[in-house]
């Protein structure tokens, strides 16, 4: 029986693309809040919107992906005293 691995890889095309549509999202937003018709200060705050927007989204994705990682930690404990308890289960006992 093969063990799965502890973590999955990530390809670096994956990667790249992850960052570079972050890049383009983000610059993309920055130049609609730039060409919009409004006031300085309004187009300031739109600007720490998203400015918040990203940081809390980063956030929250690593909030996520920490509770996946204790999740299948304890999963695999789990598994390992469920095997252990079968391995020393003896039925003619």
């Amino acid at each position: 029986m093969s063990t799965p691995n502890a973590r999955p890889k990530t390809t670096s095309a994956y990667v790249a693309q992850a960052a570079i549509a972050f890049g383009i999202s983000l610059f993309g937003a920055g130049i609609g809040i730039f060409y919009l018709p409004l006031d300085i200060w309004q187009r300031g705050f739109l600007g720490m919107t998203v400015l918040f927007l990203v940081t809390s989204t980063f956030t929250l994705a690593k909030v996520v992906r920490d509770q996946h990682e204790s999740a299948s930690v304890t999963e695999r404990i789990d598994q390992a005293r469920l095997e252990k308890l079968i391995a020393e289960h003896d039925p003619f006992k």
